[in-house]
């Protein structure tokens, strides 16, 4: 796919009319494009978007792509944010755009999502052996020689399958050794030698070719700063010891790569360690959370905590509700539940309320439960609620954020709504 092709693709997401599919929109917009609506320019507090609506700050998205790319050009690291996070094209374009190498992906739904609006890089952090899918990657490998895609692999099995699907493929499927993160950790070979094996079984193939190794840090087991180092010195060890057995010869450069949104201080700290190998290394960081953080889970975790000097990541997602219900001095209950709120690692946060044009803290109000579609509010005696108040709620792990809605509106911090993100999922 060519440049021109894959804004032309972005572009066509203009022209996609609004209607039913889409929560929280204007009901009046019905039959409007999505560009159209854009260039309206409504404000989301009173241009007819209907509660629940989740919204993206303007500002806040800007400022978080901008840090991550000075943290990664900062620190000598090429940059492929995992795309999971968002499943938005939209936003794909603006990290590339913001210096990423290319987008982290995990299964292959994901990569033909990325493809059809014109990734041209694409790292898939996951093993893949299914012999359909496969098969599509080598047709877009062979169709698209400026496509080029990583994958991991962990097991000889699942080479000699890959082996199977991919023969009569033009070109070879690169592939990296992921490296377990411990013993009882998620996917990953969980020894050196067994590493080997399957750099052997790659190099035994004509349909693979090994070009590195990786690993995912965040699922070292009681994970801290010592054993998280300790882990990614493994990781650049194995690969120092595969180059020296010749293992890459041939190869234009050697791939190392980790990286998730909690631990990328000690990758930054362990790759700049990396020693002169025989081909350049691309020391490729992963992070996905970053570009909406968010108010509880990577709030808490963010490497920027133990590096304040470095900057800060700003959540940028609110969902925004509406009371409607008040039974009780110490119970409210707002329009938003489990269809709207992320909550499989924390609640939402009551933030902010807003009645008759004015903003105020939600002091006094906590969620303590959800519902499918209601959130259960406590509030206490100075807590000033009413049925019809908006209440701006902050949520946790953006991942489980983004993929209940379709099209988000981004507003700026007056409330204007300047573009919609729209998400595959």
């Amino acid at each position: 796919m060519t440049a021109d092709t894959a804004a032309e693709s972005l572009a066509r997401l203009a022209d996609e009319r609004v209607d039913h599919r889409f929560k929280g929109l204007p009901p009046d917009a019905d039959g409007l494009t999505v560009g159209e609506l854009a260039a309206q320019r409504r404000n989301l507090f009173t241009g007819g978007f209907a509660t629940p609506v989740l919204a993206l700050s303007a500002e806040r998205l800007e400022h978080n792509l901008k840090l991550m790319e000075t943290y990664a050009a900062r620190h000598g690291l090429a940059f492929a944010p995992h795309g999971k996070t968002s499943m938005a094209p939209q936003l794909f374009q603006r990290q590339i755009e913001h210096g990423a190498w290319g987008i982290t992906l995990a299964v292959p739904h994901q990569v033909r999502v990325a493809r059809a609006f014109g990734t041209r890089r694409v790292f898939l952090a996951n093993e893949l052996v299914d012999a359909a899918a496969l098969r599509w990657i080598a047709a877009e490998l062979d169709a698209d020689p400026d496509f080029e895609l990583v994958c991991y692999v962990d097991s000889v099995r699942g080479v000699e399958l890959m082996d199977a699907a991919l023969r009569g493929a033009a070109r070879p499927v690169d592939v990296v050794v992921e490296l377990a993160a411990g013993e009882g950790a998620r996917t990953g070979v969980r020894t050196e030698a067994e590493c080997a094996a399957v750099a052997d079984a790659v190099a035994g193939t004509s349909t693979l070719r090994l070009v590195g190794v990786a690993g995912y840090e965040g699922e070292v087991p009681k994970a801290d700063t010592e054993r998280v180092t300790a882990w990614l010195r493994r990781l650049v060890a194995l690969a120092v010891d595969f180059d020296k057995a010749g293992r890459f010869t041939g190869q234009d450069g050697i791939v190392i790569s980790a990286g998730g949104s909690a631990w990328f201080d000690a990758v930054a700290e362990v790759f700049a360690e990396i020693p002169e190998l025989s081909l350049p290394v691309l020391k490729l960081l992963r992070s996905g959370a970053y570009v909406s953080h968010d108010d509880g889970h990577y709030r808490k975790l963010t490497p920027f905590n133990r590096v304040p000097a470095e900057g800060a990541l700003e959540p940028a997602f609110r969902l925004w509700t509406q009371v409607v219900s008040r039974p009780s001095a110490e119970q409210a209950f707002v329009n938003a539940g489990k269809r709207d709120a992320a909550y499989d690692l924390d609640l939402p946060f009551a933030q902010v309320i807003r009645r008759d044009g004015a903003e105020r803290p939600a002091t006094g109000v906590s969620v303590t439960a959800l519902s499918d579609q209601h959130a259960w509010l406590a509030t206490t005696p100075e807590a000033d609620v009413e049925v019809g108040d908006w209440v701006g709620l902050g949520l946790s792990h953006p991942c489980t954020s983004f993929d209940k809605w379709q099209l988000i509106p981004v507003a700026e911090a007056d409330g204007t709504v300047v573009d919609y993100v729209r998400t595959f999922f």
